[in-house]
């Protein structure tokens, strides 16, 4: 069946390219898409035309000029994430991009024709790698002012899950202290910021050559991880953002104070996490008996853990972008800048590194 999809829309594809290759004249109706058939553990995707998305009364048409490339899309194209979000096939890939307002709904506000606009899509809903993408009203916000296409498409994934962790998860408040193991890359450049102007203490710990770096931009204490054991120079921390996984979580727990909460980027859902997103049955049960041994754990000290899957929130966002002019925080992004045609190289180099920032796809 799988199959035979694919086959029809190849073959709508090269109908439409033969179509406007002889009425140059008419409305471009299609867009080029990076797309996936299937789940695989190879990284293997297909550049084909696909229609251009009709937008409802309350979303809108993007034109996308850049969109980043995230371990999230390894995670969804090996079906690593399809117990939180799984997905009809063909798929096409990306969570963030920028561009411009091509098509307005009938009941957007805020939005016009024109506008410079960024995304992390809704989960359900995604497809950033292409030349268009319909995007609700509700999940977009409008550019920092003065930054490129590429820049801001760096943004919203990464800003808005430290804006969740922080807000929401951890519920931090003016004073108190947040610790980031493993803050020195692409989450530590826009979680540390969006701290810092929310009045919290904040440490990372991370390799020395980014040591200068966040210093200059504002953390108040930063421990070379090759030099100092977190667990044996901190206590009484308040909350946690954890970038590493469950090899950290003893850790991590140990230094907390009585009452702090630790929320996780990778080491699972829990019960915690099921209810919050409405998981019934038997994703709920999952959940729960996957994360009762770190629920259980963090209970027997009197402390509390999470679990963050980032979700689009277009009012977050505007939130983010305000922190963004006001603090001048600019993501790195890695020099090599990939087309839509070179697709899978990008995503091989996300999954295999080195990388010196955010990886790029442009338009």
């Amino acid at each position: 069946m799988i199959c035979y999809i694919v086959h029809f829309i190849d073959s709508l594809g090269q109908k439409q390219e033969r179509f406007h290759k002889t009425n140059p004249g008419r409305k471009r109706s299609y867009t080029k898409a990076v797309q996936i058939n299937g789940y695989s553990k190879r990284i293997h995707t297909v550049l084909r035309d696909i229609p251009r998305p009709q937008i409802s009364d309350s979303e809108v048409l993007i034109e996308v000029k850049a969109a980043a490339v995230n371990p999230l899309e390894i995670l969804i194209l090996t079906g690593s994430v399809k117990l939180i979000q799984d997905y009809t096939m063909p798929l096409t890939l990306g969570n963030e991009c920028s561009g411009i307002v091509a098509e307005v709904g009938s009941k957007v506000t805020g939005f016009q024709k024109g506008d410079r606009v960024y995304t992390r899509l809704p989960l359900h809903k995604i497809g950033a790698f292409a030349e268009y993408v319909a995007a609700d009203q509700n999940a977009i916000a409008k550019m920092p002012e003065g930054y490129d296409f590429n820049t801001a498409a760096a943004i919203p994934l990464t800003g808005l899950t430290a804006y969740q962790a922080i807000t929401e998860e951890l519920e931090a408040r003016p004073g108190e202290t947040l610790l980031i193991p493993g803050g020195s890359g692409s989450f530590g450049q826009m979680a540390v910021p969006i701290a810092k102007a929310m009045g919290l203490h904040v440490i990372v710990t991370g390799n020395a050559r980014a040591k200068e770096q966040f210093l200059s931009m504002g953390v108040d204490r930063y421990l070379d991880y090759k030099q100092e054991n977190y667990w044996e120079q901190l206590s009484g921390v308040d909350h946690v953002i954890d970038t590493l996984g469950a090899a950290e979580f003893e850790h991590e727990l140990a230094v907390l104070k009585k009452g702090g909460r630790l929320v996780s980027l990778r080491t699972g859902p829990n019960k915690a996490f099921a209810l919050k997103n409405h998981f019934l049955g038997f994703k709920k049960l999952l959940f729960t008996l996957a994360g009762s041994k770190y629920d259980k754990a963090a209970e027997k000290q009197g402390k509390e853990y999470r679990f963050l899957f980032v979700r689009a929130n277009g009012a977050q966002l505007q939130k983010i972008t305000e922190i963004v002019e006001q603090q001048q925080i600019r993501p790195a992004i890695d020099s090599r800048i990939f087309s839509l045609s070179h697709a899978n190289q990008a995503l091989e180099l996300v999954s295999k590194g080195p990388i010196q920032g955010k990886v790029i796809i442009q338009m």
